[in-house]
């Protein structure tokens, strides 16, 4: 894609690649020899480097779904080439690639000719330079998104604990019971053959009683 043509579509919506992770659809705002700047809904203004597209499309009778907002005038970078792009966004939060294996985010510190360095959770990751396909700045917003869905997934582990132990103490509770009864179960015969022992010894001792009596008439 050259700078000359992506200047006819200048402030239109177009689709960047027919698919994949990369893809996106968004308004062109910027066109440079070596990249252009696109904005998009979800990721905000994304910087493409243009040896890595492979196709841009634009549907002039319909147009293609798009409700962004034009960003405030100065809110982005016009840079005249894709490395002095990388290079302004030093020690920011940015993505690198938007999807597939070599998406990066992270806090990028250094960036030369041949490569960039991006301090992602506890790695420090060096990215070829000519792998980098496309870039955006991270927002507070996304990262605020993201400690949110940990802490809500760690409350979900935290009810689901809770769940197993009542199950737990149900369970105990259950067992407690079927032992009593078992208990009960077990002592009411010895508890019948102790009273019909009982009442046979005392049917005999009233026997030798009336047995006496007779034999002193």
């Amino acid at each position: 894609m050259n700078k000359d043509l992506l200047l006819t579509l200048m402030n239109k919506v177009i689709r960047v690649d027919r698919g994949g992770p990369e893809s996106r659809i968004g308004k062109l705002m910027a066109a440079e020899d070596d990249h252009f700047v696109l904005l998009t809904e979800k990721d905000g203004i994304v910087y493409y480097r243009t040896q890595h597209i492979k196709s841009i499309s634009l549907n002039p009778r319909d147009g293609m779904a798009f409700s962004a907002a034009d960003p405030a005038v100065g809110s982005y970078l016009l840079a005249p080439d894709f490395k002095a792009v990388v290079s302004s966004l030093r020690h920011h939060w940015v993505k690198v690639n938007r999807g597939g294996p070599e998406m990066l985010e992270g806090i990028m510190d250094e960036v030369s000719d041949d490569y960039i360095t991006i301090f992602s959770k506890e790695e420090i990751i060096r990215l070829a330079m000519y792998h980098v396909r496309n870039i955006s700045l991270g927002t507070k917003s996304e990262k605020a998104n993201e400690g949110k869905k940990d802490q809500e997934k760690a409350n979900e582990g935290q009810k689901d604990q809770q769940k197993t132990n009542e199950g737990k103490k149900d369970q105990e509770k259950t067992n407690e019971k079927k032992n009593s009864e078992a208990k009960d179960s077990n002592e009411s015969p010895n508890n019948k053959t102790e009273n019909s022992n009982k009442q046979k010894n005392e049917n005999a001792v009233n026997d030798r009683g009336r047995n006496a009596r007779n034999r002193r008439r």
